[in-house]
């Protein structure tokens, strides 16, 4: 069965802070199975190269040799332009979750001109809410009754249901946008933030409520790359336009 590789050329699957340098290798076998070929890792040292391979087997050893190592979920999150957060914990501040079946039903239109992350958090707590921040999409596998699956079968699952979406695309789709990547996002918000500072609508018990809901809008909203710049410069015109009216202008506001 012929599969258009270029569009999993644009999935990557990222591990935060794994624990079990096994369960890596499994996660390199799974992606290797269903036709992805990039795997991030975010934590401080190398694992095990050993434990790693035994369980990646020889034939996804190569994926292992390609591995991305980043220390911080922000900067391994930076290239791409959406991210499905795996996660089985409920919360009163967490999103609605959906199946993985759904939630690639959703993505697979936009696997053509953007890059997307498949995100995994550490065996023993999975994701935290400031991860999830960073993703539009929360997926969770439905089990019976006991929710939590071990680590590298969750990736399996994901992976097998995003391999099984692309082979039975029948029909060419309209090309998606160029959405804006997690870096440019991370900086819209910021002047967005910085802009309702000045006009103190951010209090201290507030502050994270509703940049939450801010983030949570604008998600749905799916912006450009475009987009993000046009919100960027009015928050920047509007930050200076304030410095021009105040007695004691600051200076200009360092994009991140």
């Amino acid at each position: 069965m012929i599969v258009p590789s270029h569009l999993l050329d644009n999935v990557s699957v990222v591990l935060k802070k794994p624990k079990y340098p096994g369960n890596i290798g499994a996660a390199a076998r799974s992606c290797y199975n269903m036709g992805i070929s990039r795997l991030i890792i975010v934590r401080d040292e190398y694992p095990d190269g050993g434990e790693m391979a035994k369980m990646a087997t020889h034939k996804a050893a190569h994926l292992l040799d390609t591995m991305e190592m980043h220390g911080s979920l922000e900067e391994a999150l930076a290239p791409f332009a959406f991210v499905v957060g795996t996660t089985a914990r409920l919360g009163r501040k967490r999103t609605v979750e959906r199946p993985p079946r759904e939630i690639i039903a959703d993505i697979l239109p936009l696997l053509e001109n953007n890059r997307i992350a498949l995100l995994f958090g550490p065996e023993d707590r999975g994701l935290s809410n400031d991860d999830l921040k960073y993703c539009q999409y929360t997926s969770c596998i439905p089990t019976a009754e006991f929710a939590s699956l071990n680590l590298a079968q969750a990736v399996a699952i994901h992976c097998y249901e995003l391999y099984y979406a692309v082979v039975e695309k029948t029909r060419e789709q309209a090309a998606a946008p160029n959405y804006a990547s997690t870096f440019e996002l991370e900086g819209m918000y910021q002047h967005i933030e910085n802009a309702l500072l000045k006009i103190d609508f951010l209090h201290e018990k507030s502050h994270t409520y509703w940049m939450r809901n801010i983030r949570q809008f604008l998600g749905r909203v799916r912006l450009t790359a475009k987009d993000a710049n046009i919100v960027r410069g009015i928050c920047r015109q509007f930050l200076w336009h304030q410095d021009q009216l105040s007695p004691y202008p600051q200076e200009d506001h360092e994009e991140p």
